[in-house]
């Protein structure tokens, strides 16, 4: 069953369908204003740091931006060192560290949430951790905000987000900054991310960075969303899997496969562009399993605080851990974002609630799931791989245009039992490639993405 809803716009994403019925450490550094993208008229500002210049921009503390064909930024000589006591094994240890602080960023669109994205390769014996502090509107200061704890395995640190952080004006929802009432017309209004880098005390190893950045947003609450006019006729030939099949295995990572759409949906766009995992990294599934991929994704996606696999910066890393792909999470506006990037081969994971009476031809009710979206009918109906299905051969799936777009753009929504619940506002994980085409490239920067 899907879990309760967390009282912000975002909803809970354990994902799984419901029945068919139911509906650390480091001083901040002075910082100068960075340069954003926002596409015009969007109600979503994303800044990402990915270049050499723009490693250089920010306050390093031990850290060091390293040049060539995908720069990054590594520990070059640590800050110092820190003890972590995990929360999820109880386990003390030491690591040195390293930070870097961004620039702050204004936001072109003052926002009510802030989801940071980021990828990175974290070998054995290191991890990381980022953070976010903030103005208002009114000129007042947030705290730092712990926005996760990851790594890409799971052998040195549990990968986390970081529950209970709150001034009494703004709260971190797992993996969510939310201004606490946004009608009462305070906003984020600039941010800072802060980097730390963290390894074993006298190695030489260090995680390496590529991207780190966040998606601001104010998307205003509504009900029903307007269906845009259908401009493309395309479908991409993405991988089909079921995280149905899945159900009972691997019950520690979110009660087993039943809850893995977030998961299953990643692993299909990561084999479309042609990435898989290795033999090595597949050895402790058991080899009964069809699709041993989707455990792996589901074990690698596990956020041990959260209890779940749906934690969207989570997804996004994961499959960035992939040889030269990147992953951010964003908000679109509308389908026509989605025909953008179908039209340059870019597939979309979109994240949606609705009632079973909802979405004809889903069979069932979900209070949050994520999907494929792969192409568009002649029609303009979405094509969409739904994990959500019986089996891999059931997963391609067409629903109606408008009810798609509005239960994935609506930001307000009524449940099963007649309670007024929220809804993603057109929440989506994209996945491309480290260097993209040009045409790619147009793409993802007319919706706002560079």
């Amino acid at each position: 069953m899907s879990r309760a809803e967390q009282p912000s716009r975002r909803i809970v994403l354990a994902a799984a369908v419901a029945a068919a019925t139911v509906g650390a450490v480091g001083p901040p550094a002075a910082a100068a204003p960075a340069r954003g993208t926002r596409a015009p008229g969007r109600l979503v500002d994303n800044r990402a740091w990915t270049s050499y210049g723009d490693w250089r921009e920010g306050g390093a503390h031990g850290a060091r931006a390293v040049p060539g064909a995908r720069p990054g930024l590594v520990i070059a000589a640590p800050a110092g060192t820190t003890d972590y006591t995990d929360p999820h094994t109880g386990r003390t240890a030491t690591w040195e560290y390293a930070t870097w602080t961004s620039p702050v960023h204004r936001l072109a669109v003052p926002a009510t949430e802030a989801i940071a994205s980021w990828n990175a390769h974290t070998p054995a014996g290191t991890w990381l951790q980022v953070e976010l502090t903030g103005t208002y509107s009114d000129g007042t200061d947030t705290p730092w905000y712990v926005m996760g704890r990851w790594a890409s395995g799971d052998q040195d640190i549990r990968r986390t987000s970081v529950d209970d952080q709150t001034d009494g004006r703004s709260t971190i929802w797992t993996d969510t900054f939310s201004i606490d009432d946004a009608a009462s017309g305070l906003r984020l209004v600039s941010y800072r991310l802060r980097l730390t880098l963290y390894r074993t005390p006298g190695s030489r190893i260090t995680p390496t960075v590529w991207r780190l950045g966040a998606m601001g947003s104010d998307i205003p609450d509504r009900f029903t969303v307007p269906a845009s006019a259908p401009g493309l006729a395309r479908e991409l030939n993405v991988p089909r899997y079921s995280q149905e099949i899945h159900a009972g295995q691997y019950p520690e990572y979110d009660n087993g496969g039943e809850a893995w759409c977030s998961p299953t949906s990643s692993q299909m766009i990561i084999e479309y562009w042609g990435r898989r995992p290795t033999a090595e990294q597949l050895a402790w599934v058991d080899p009964a399993y069809t699709d041993p991929q989707v455990c792996l994704a589901a074990r690698s996606t596990y956020d041990y605080q959260y209890a779940g696999c749906g934690n969207w910066p989570f997804n996004a890393a994961y499959a960035a851990t992939y040889k030269d792909l990147q992953g951010v999470v964003t908000r679109l506006g509308s389908l026509t974002d989605l025909e953008t990037l179908i039209a340059a081969g870019i597939p979309a994971i979109t994240s949606q609630s609705f009632l079973k009476t909802e979405l004809t031809g889903a069979g069932y009710g979900t209070s949050g799931h994520l999907m494929t979206v792969i192409g568009f009918t002649a029609d303009g109906d979405v094509i969409a791989n739904d994990p959500a299905s019986p089996g891999d051969d059931a997963v391609r799936r067409i629903y109606k245009r408008s009810e798609w777009e509005n239960i994935w753009l609506r930001t307000k929504r009524y449940n099963a039992s007649g309670k007024v619940v929220s809804g993603t506002g057109g929440v989506c994980y994209l996945y491309f490639p480290a260097h993209p085409s040009p045409r790619q490239r147009k793409a993802l920067a007319a919706v706002g993405i560079r």
